[in-house]
Protein backbone atom coordinates (compact mmCIF):
# COMPACT_ATOMS: atom_id res chain seq x y z
CA UNK A 1 0.00 0.00 0.00
CA UNK A 2 1.80 3.62 -0.91
CA UNK A 3 2.46 6.15 1.56
CA UNK A 4 2.06 9.82 1.79
CA UNK A 5 5.66 9.73 1.31
CA UNK A 6 6.14 8.57 -1.68
CA UNK A 7 7.04 12.22 -2.83
CA UNK A 8 10.62 12.06 -1.18
CA UNK A 9 11.47 9.47 -3.87
CA UNK A 10 13.77 11.25 -6.35
CA UNK A 11 11.77 10.40 -9.08
CA UNK A 12 11.31 11.04 -13.01
CA UNK A 13 8.34 9.81 -15.17
CA UNK A 14 9.43 8.83 -18.62
CA UNK A 15 6.56 8.79 -21.02
CA UNK A 16 7.15 6.76 -24.18
CA UNK A 17 4.62 8.92 -26.64
CA UNK A 18 7.17 8.59 -30.29
CA UNK A 19 4.68 6.43 -32.06
CA UNK A 20 3.07 6.76 -35.35
CA UNK A 21 -0.27 4.99 -34.04
CA UNK A 22 -0.44 3.32 -37.40
CA UNK A 23 -2.84 0.54 -36.45
CA UNK A 24 -5.37 3.02 -34.71
CA UNK A 25 -5.13 5.47 -38.06
CA UNK A 26 -4.78 8.40 -36.03
CA UNK A 27 -2.70 9.66 -33.31
CA UNK A 28 -3.65 8.00 -30.13
CA UNK A 29 -1.81 10.19 -28.19
CA UNK A 30 -4.05 12.75 -29.15
CA UNK A 31 -7.64 10.37 -28.40
CA UNK A 32 -9.85 12.39 -26.05
CA UNK A 33 -11.08 9.79 -23.14
CA UNK A 34 -13.73 11.76 -21.01
CA UNK A 35 -12.93 15.02 -22.90
CA UNK A 36 -9.23 14.80 -21.78
CA UNK A 37 -5.80 13.30 -24.80
CA UNK A 38 -5.00 10.30 -23.66
CA UNK A 39 -1.30 11.86 -23.52
CA UNK A 40 -2.17 14.81 -21.71
CA UNK A 41 -3.70 12.15 -19.02
CA UNK A 42 -1.01 10.11 -18.44
CA UNK A 43 0.96 12.77 -17.83
CA UNK A 44 -1.45 14.27 -14.99
CA UNK A 45 -1.83 10.89 -13.56
CA UNK A 46 1.95 10.77 -13.39
CA UNK A 47 1.75 14.09 -11.26
CA UNK A 48 -0.53 12.77 -8.98
CA UNK A 49 1.51 10.57 -8.10
CA UNK A 50 3.76 12.20 -6.95
CA UNK A 51 6.43 12.90 -9.18
CA UNK A 52 7.14 15.64 -9.36
CA UNK A 53 9.70 15.84 -13.39
CA UNK A 54 7.85 14.44 -16.23
CA UNK A 55 9.72 13.96 -19.41
CA UNK A 56 7.90 12.76 -22.83
CA UNK A 57 9.96 11.87 -25.57
CA UNK A 58 8.21 12.28 -28.96
CA UNK A 59 8.48 11.37 -32.37
CA UNK A 60 5.62 10.97 -35.03
CA UNK A 61 3.42 13.96 -35.29
CA UNK A 62 5.82 16.08 -32.99
CA UNK A 63 4.73 19.37 -33.75
CA UNK A 64 1.12 18.90 -32.56
CA UNK A 65 1.72 16.50 -29.47
CA UNK A 66 4.15 18.85 -27.99
CA UNK A 67 1.03 21.96 -28.29
CA UNK A 68 -1.28 19.30 -26.73
CA UNK A 69 1.41 18.67 -23.49
CA UNK A 70 3.04 22.39 -23.47
CA UNK A 71 3.93 23.63 -20.17
CA UNK A 72 2.74 20.39 -18.88
CA UNK A 73 6.03 17.86 -19.43
CA UNK A 74 9.60 18.23 -20.64
CA UNK A 75 9.80 17.24 -24.27
CA UNK A 76 12.59 15.33 -25.87
CA UNK A 77 12.17 14.36 -29.58
CA UNK A 78 13.42 11.69 -31.04
CA UNK A 79 14.26 11.79 -34.63
CA UNK A 80 14.93 8.27 -34.44
CA UNK A 81 11.16 6.92 -33.50
CA UNK A 82 10.97 5.14 -36.51
CA UNK A 83 13.41 2.54 -35.33
CA UNK A 84 11.21 1.26 -32.04
CA UNK A 85 10.33 1.48 -28.75
CA UNK A 86 13.57 1.31 -27.51
CA UNK A 87 15.41 3.86 -29.29
CA UNK A 88 12.81 6.54 -27.42
CA UNK A 89 13.37 4.37 -24.28
CA UNK A 90 17.01 5.27 -24.54
CA UNK A 91 17.01 8.63 -25.89
CA UNK A 92 15.21 9.47 -22.57
CA UNK A 93 17.14 7.65 -20.45
CA UNK A 94 20.37 9.23 -21.58
CA UNK A 95 18.64 12.92 -21.21
CA UNK A 96 17.70 12.11 -17.62
CA UNK A 97 20.73 10.55 -16.66
CA UNK A 98 22.05 14.33 -17.59
CA UNK A 99 19.39 16.84 -16.62
CA UNK A 100 18.20 14.92 -13.13
CA UNK A 101 21.47 13.07 -12.12
CA UNK A 102 19.77 13.17 -8.78
CA UNK A 103 17.19 10.80 -9.53
CA UNK A 104 16.82 7.47 -7.85
CA UNK A 105 14.33 6.25 -9.75
CA UNK A 106 12.54 5.94 -13.23
CA UNK A 107 9.29 4.90 -14.39
CA UNK A 108 8.82 3.98 -17.94
CA UNK A 109 4.91 4.92 -19.00
CA UNK A 110 3.12 4.22 -22.15
CA UNK A 111 0.03 6.69 -23.42
CA UNK A 112 -2.32 4.07 -24.17
CA UNK A 113 -3.27 2.77 -20.75
CA UNK A 114 -6.54 4.52 -20.20
CA UNK A 115 -7.32 2.75 -16.46
CA UNK A 116 -3.90 3.97 -15.22
CA UNK A 117 -3.56 5.12 -12.26
CA UNK A 118 -1.60 7.50 -9.70
CA UNK A 119 -2.35 4.67 -7.15
CA UNK A 120 -0.30 2.39 -9.05
CA UNK A 121 2.28 4.13 -9.82
CA UNK A 122 2.85 5.04 -5.86
CA UNK A 123 2.51 1.44 -5.81
CA UNK A 124 4.99 0.65 -7.80
CA UNK A 125 7.57 3.00 -6.11
CA UNK A 126 6.17 1.76 -2.43
CA UNK A 127 7.24 -1.49 -3.86
CA UNK A 128 10.84 0.09 -4.61
CA UNK A 129 11.38 1.05 -1.46
CA UNK A 130 10.39 -2.16 0.45
CA UNK A 131 12.42 -4.32 -1.53
CA UNK A 132 15.30 -2.40 -3.25
CA UNK A 133 14.51 -4.21 -6.21
CA UNK A 134 16.60 -2.37 -9.58
CA UNK A 135 13.01 -3.61 -11.39
CA UNK A 136 9.28 -3.05 -10.29
CA UNK A 137 7.27 -3.84 -13.00
CA UNK A 138 3.69 -4.21 -13.39
CA UNK A 139 1.59 -7.96 -14.03
CA UNK A 140 -1.23 -8.37 -16.12
CA UNK A 141 -2.28 -10.74 -18.68
CA UNK A 142 0.34 -13.47 -17.17
CA UNK A 143 3.50 -11.57 -17.68
CA UNK A 144 5.24 -7.94 -16.42
CA UNK A 145 4.38 -4.76 -18.27
CA UNK A 146 4.62 -1.13 -18.35
CA UNK A 147 4.31 0.93 -16.41
CA UNK A 148 7.46 0.09 -14.83
CA UNK A 149 10.26 1.39 -12.57
CA UNK A 150 14.49 1.12 -13.36
CA UNK A 151 16.69 1.97 -10.55
CA UNK A 152 19.48 4.56 -11.89
CA UNK A 153 21.82 1.52 -11.45
CA UNK A 154 20.48 -0.06 -14.02
CA UNK A 155 20.53 3.00 -16.65
CA UNK A 156 23.62 1.00 -18.36
CA UNK A 157 21.80 -2.24 -18.77
CA UNK A 158 18.26 0.41 -20.60
CA UNK A 159 20.88 1.79 -23.43
CA UNK A 160 22.47 -1.80 -24.37
CA UNK A 161 18.78 -3.06 -25.83
CA UNK A 162 18.10 -2.93 -28.87
CA UNK A 163 16.04 -0.32 -30.71
CA UNK A 164 12.94 -2.11 -31.85
CA UNK A 165 13.18 -4.02 -28.17
CA UNK A 166 11.45 -2.12 -25.54
CA UNK A 167 11.11 -2.41 -21.52
CA UNK A 168 8.64 -5.44 -21.49
CA UNK A 169 11.72 -7.49 -23.29
CA UNK A 170 14.09 -6.07 -20.56
CA UNK A 171 12.29 -6.97 -17.88
CA UNK A 172 11.86 -10.39 -19.39
CA UNK A 173 15.20 -10.70 -19.99
CA UNK A 174 16.31 -9.60 -16.07
CA UNK A 175 13.23 -11.11 -14.57
CA UNK A 176 15.10 -12.62 -11.34
CA UNK A 177 16.29 -8.97 -10.38
CA UNK A 178 12.17 -7.97 -10.54
CA UNK A 179 9.47 -7.54 -8.15
CA UNK A 180 6.04 -7.37 -9.87
CA UNK A 181 2.53 -5.81 -8.87
CA UNK A 182 -0.72 -6.53 -9.76
CA UNK A 183 -2.22 -4.47 -12.30
CA UNK A 184 -4.84 -6.15 -14.16
CA UNK A 185 -6.28 -2.97 -16.04
CA UNK A 186 -2.85 -2.56 -17.69
CA UNK A 187 -3.84 -5.29 -20.23
CA UNK A 188 -6.58 -2.53 -21.32
CA UNK A 189 -4.58 -0.85 -24.10
CA UNK A 190 -5.99 1.11 -27.11
CA UNK A 191 -4.29 -0.03 -30.24
CA UNK A 192 -6.61 -0.51 -33.07
CA UNK A 193 -10.07 1.41 -33.55
CA UNK A 194 -11.88 -1.60 -32.16
CA UNK A 195 -10.23 -1.50 -28.95
CA UNK A 196 -11.05 2.35 -29.15
CA UNK A 197 -14.67 1.07 -29.43
CA UNK A 198 -15.05 -1.44 -26.92
CA UNK A 199 -13.28 0.67 -24.39
CA UNK A 200 -15.82 3.14 -25.08
CA UNK A 201 -18.79 0.50 -24.88
CA UNK A 202 -17.52 -1.52 -22.16
CA UNK A 203 -19.94 -2.00 -19.15
CA UNK A 204 -18.48 0.41 -15.84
Amino acid sequence: MATDNTTFVSSVALILAAGASSRMKQSKQLLKINGESLLRKTIAVAKDSGVRNIVAVLGANEAQHREEIADTATVVFNPEWQSGMGSSLKIGIRFIAQEFPSAEVVIVLVCDQPLLTSAHLKNLIEEWKLTKRPIVASRYSGSPGVPVLFHRSFFKDILSIEDDHGAKKLVTKHLGQATLVDFPEGAIDLDTPEDLKNFVQRKP
